[in-house]
């Protein structure tokens, strides 16, 4: 239980990367709160989740800065002071090129993926500063380092915004001990692959990451002393190229 002591909140905590993330914080022994805005798919991957501590849940829409405050005082009061957050919560479009996507989509997109991670970061840090201790892990992607097609427009507009602000804010709160680390995947068999233009195959699907791949590159961030602070990391399936 290497992890005994401390608590987490996990933003899109309800599938996928999330979830695969809150269950390893949890089996080391940390105080696990998952966030979203389904909160029956919260309840239903916390019932997943068979050790302890349970896996807490909470009512969470990251474009919403009242809901993320909301989400942060009750942690404060439930679970105790926050000394991880994961920014997990991303969504995408199936209509992903300039000439199809429409305004709307590219705001609901920024909102979610960009500043939703903002939105979070700012609650929690006043918890952080005072403790000179805390980590913050956002779940960037390989289409925040490269503008692929398969991502879009507005999803690696993004992502390339994450990235740039996890590096703004880990050089900024170094002082205050606080450790912001951006994991970049390529393509992960999650929920997000239904928004695909093109249907995925069991057979495609079987060979990129699972979400279980992320979420072990996280605990490893998560298990590492104050004094180490992994900036960057990208991980992708093996068959998929990175040029």
């Amino acid at each position: 239980m290497k992890l005994s002591g401390k608590n987490a909140v996990v933003t899109g905590g309800g599938s996928g990367i999330g979830e695969a993330i809150a269950g390893n914080l949890a089996a080391e022994g940390c105080r696990v709160v998952i966030a979203g805005r389904n909160v029956e798919k919260l309840r239903e991957a916390a019932a997943r989740y068979k050790g302890q501590p349970a896996i807490q849940v909470h009512a969470l829409d990251v474009a919403d800065r009242t809901s993320v405050d909301k989400l942060f005082t009750w942690a404060a009061k439930t679970i105790g002071p926050v000394h991880i957050l994961v920014n997990a919560a991303g969504i995408n479009i199936k209509n992903r090129s300039m000439a199809e996507m429409s305004p709307d989509d590219w705001d609901q997109i920024m909102a979610i993926n960009a500043t939703g991670a903002y939105n979070c970061i700012h609650a929690v840090l006043p918890q952080m500063r005072p403790r000179h201790d805390g980590l913050i892990i956002n779940i960037s992607s390989t289409s925040g380092k490269r503008a692929w097609k398969l991502g879009g427009v507005a999803y690696s507009a993004s992502k390339f915004a994450l990235a740039a602000l996890s590096t703004a804010v880990a050089n900024e709160e170094a002082a205050n001990g606080i450790r912001v680390t951006t994991i970049c995947p390529g393509e992960v068999d999650t929920p997000i692959l239904a928004n695909r233009p093109t249907p995925v195959s069991a057979e495609h699907r079987a060979r990129i990451l699972q979400p279980d791949d992320v979420a072990a590159t996280a605990l490893m961030v998560a298990l590492l002393p104050p004094r180490a602070h992994v900036a960057e990391i990208v991980i992708k399936p093996t068959m998929q190229e990175y040029v």
